[in-house]
């Protein structure tokens, strides 16, 4: 039996999400005129609270349209030094928006109000000029960590006192909602774009949505465009998508358990040193006396597949096609580990 649990971005379409895909019905989103597209922009929009979305291939693209939206050439972007759109999209914020970014340190990959407003640069002519806030919820290189709700809050107050926009990073963003219980809603009238990835703890094959108000969804749609993005049947795809809405967010404290059992299997072994607290479905342990790729290199052998996340620190994610058979056979494999 292979486990693998490199990412939430390996599951593959359930029989009855293929079913969904096979029956939907297409036209040509590029002239906008996809019914099964419209109709999931439509859904994530209401669902989210927010006038409009657009539908992309990934969500760098959406955190990368999301930024250009929000910002001109030679603007700064406060964001976390974790921040996935500064480690992994390929330096797309100074390549596609001309934007350089200002980095802070942060409990768990996240920020506070008060190192945002400490961070805003003063109107001179040799600085950048301070424009966009960008928070990630949930926090990859956080382990899953979640931001409290309150918290954002006060940030938006500052951007709000600032005239910042402020966009989030919620590719996981489901993942939160489900152990918090709070309402998408609320985050809809916090932020001025969302970005959103189906293809992560929902399940879906391909896609993302960015979120926002019909005046930043229609320079999206150019913006798609410039990059590349614009997809002709696309409602094979975006069926997926809605799919994964309808049916699999009920289903994601499933993979936080399981991600919290994996965690108490790693915490016993001599050769872990630490596991960062787990709030969703990533977990990060530290290891002791081994580097990561000697570590994955056992792993291998045993067919378990993980990620390194750091010389000494490796990383777990559990999603819907990781079962309690694939935990079964993991904590046998992690016995055998000396």
């Amino acid at each position: 039996m292979r486990v693998d649990l490199r990412s939430d971005t390996v599951t593959r379409p359930t029989p009855e999400m293929l079913d969904a895909m096979m029956s939907a019905k297409v036209g040509d989103d590029v002239f906008g005129d996809d019914p099964t597209v419209n109709a999931l922009q439509e859904k994530a929009a209401t669902v989210i609270g927010m006038e409009a979305a657009i539908y992309c291939p990934s969500g760098t693209m959406t955190n990368q349209i999301g930024m250009r939206v929000n910002t001109r050439p030679q603007d700064e972007v406060i964001c976390h030094k974790y921040s996935h759109v500064y480690l992994y999209e390929a330096g797309g914020m100074m390549s596609n928006s001309m934007i350089s970014p200002k980095l802070l340190e942060g409990d768990m990959g996240r920020i506070r109000a008060q190192q945002v407003a400490e961070s805003i640069n003063p109107d001179d002519s040799y600085l950048p000029r301070t424009q966009l806030v960008v928070l990630e919820n949930t926090m990859n290189k956080g382990a899953g960590s979640i931001y409290d709700l309150e918290e954002m809050k006060k940030i938006k107050d500052v951007c709000d006192e600032n005239s910042l926009k402020l966009h989030l990073d919620g590719a996981r963003l489901f993942n939160a909602l489900a152990e918090t219980g709070e309402s998408p809603i609320e985050y809809g009238q916090l932020f001025d774009t969302i970005s959103i990835c189906f293809s992560k703890g929902l399940g879906a094959p391909v896609g993302s949505v960015l979120l926002g108000n019909n005046d930043s969804i229609r320079r999206a749609m150019r913006v798609r465009k410039s990059f590349g993005g614009g997809m002709r049947q696309a409602g094979y795809l975006a069926a997926a998508c809605i799919y994964a809405l309808d049916h699999n967010l009920g289903r994601l404290k499933e993979d936080h358990e399981r991600a919290r059992r994996i965690g108490e299997m790693l915490q016993s072994k001599s050769f872990i040193s630490e596991v960062l607290p787990i709030s969703t479905n990533i977990v990060i342990a530290e290891l002791a006396d081994r580097t990561a790729k000697d570590f994955l290199s056992q792993l291998e052998e045993h067919k378990v597949s993980a990620v390194p996340f750091g010389p000494n620190l490796v990383r777990f994610v559990t999603h819907l096609d990781f079962t309690d058979d694939h935990l079964a056979e993991l904590e046998k494999v992690l016995q055998k580990v000396r």
